[in-house]
């Protein structure tokens, strides 16, 4: 019989974390619960829906705090998301539809690692840290050093994602998805981008790109082609240093040559968008 807990607070859920570090952790559960006819029972389940503290948005010094627990409709529709990491909220206006987005939260997100996860490309490229927590006390990691495979993340067994923070930025920051049909779609190629420019050149740049590899990942080569370019010419640097950049795979969705194509075009137009 599978046991379940749903905590008063957030003390409560690191204890049986760490009193159970093999059970189900259940946020929005859009994820598992589509695929839970596949897996095994699990032996419990530690629900975290509406933890108290977990949803929390809030600005600070720092830039903008998002609790784990926070749901994509209420990341989309923030309004200091909205004015200062509209990014994300574009992403989130992607995750599903309205019922999905009601349900589904950052940290399940950023929890299932999914290379096709909407909003995981955004957290690299505005460079998110995130705040990890157990028993033992809280730690905080870059996301860019958290995924560290197919599905695989520095979480240890005890631990939870309490929330991401986002630095304040003055970067042109854009992100786009290419899916199957215009809503609702499971990615295809995605991507974000935070691009510095001094005196009408790229002084740095962050791209990533999700749907293109095993994990979510930074497009170094390009950062470093693109710098010191004027954005026109930046984007084609950023097109061809993709070529050999990226070996995506052939799946269901989609097949590897097309993957490249669209992935170099979506590159080259975060710096010639910054012309219109």
């Amino acid at each position: 019989m599978t046991e379940y807990v749903r905590p008063r607070d957030l003390d409560e859920a690191l204890a049986t974390r760490a009193a159970h570090p093999d059970w189900m952790v259940l946020a929005g559960g859009t994820d598992l619960m589509v695929n839970a006819t596949h897996q095994q029972v699990p032996a419990g389940i530690l629900d975290l829906w509406r933890l108290p503290s977990l949803g929390d948005i809030a600005t600070n010094d720092r830039g903008v705090t998002i609790g784990a627990g926070a749901t994509w409709y209420e990341i989309e529709n923030h309004a200091a998301i909205v004015e200062g990491w509209l990014p994300l909220a574009l992403a989130a206006r992607e995750i599903g539809a309205l019922q999905i987005q009601a349900r589904a939260t950052l940290g399940g997100n950023v929890g299932t690692s999914s290379p096709v996860g909407d909003s995981l490309p955004v957290l690299l490229a505005l460079d998110a840290e995130l705040e990890l927590a157990s028993v033992r006390g809280r730690r905080r990691v870059k996301y860019s050093e958290f995924c560290t495979g197919y599905r695989k993340t520095q979480l240890a067994p005890d631990e939870l994602i309490v929330s991401a923070t986002l630095p304040h930025t003055q970067a042109h920051t854009t992100w786009r998805k290419v899916g199957t049909r215009r809503a609702q779609s499971i990615s295809k190629v995605m991507g974000a981008a935070a691009i510095e420019l001094d005196g009408g050149v790229v002084r740095t740049a962050r791209v990533a790109l999700g749907a293109v590899a095993d994990r979510p990942i930074r497009i170094t080569a390009v950062e470093d082609a693109v710098r010191g370019l004027a954005p026109a010419k930046a984007a084609e640097a950023a097109r061809a240093a993709l070529r050999t950049a990226i070996k995506p795979i052939d799946d269901v969705r989609s097949n590897a040559a097309y993957r490249r194509e669209v992935a170099e075009n979506l590159v080259a137009r975060f710096f010639s968008g910054i012309l219109s």
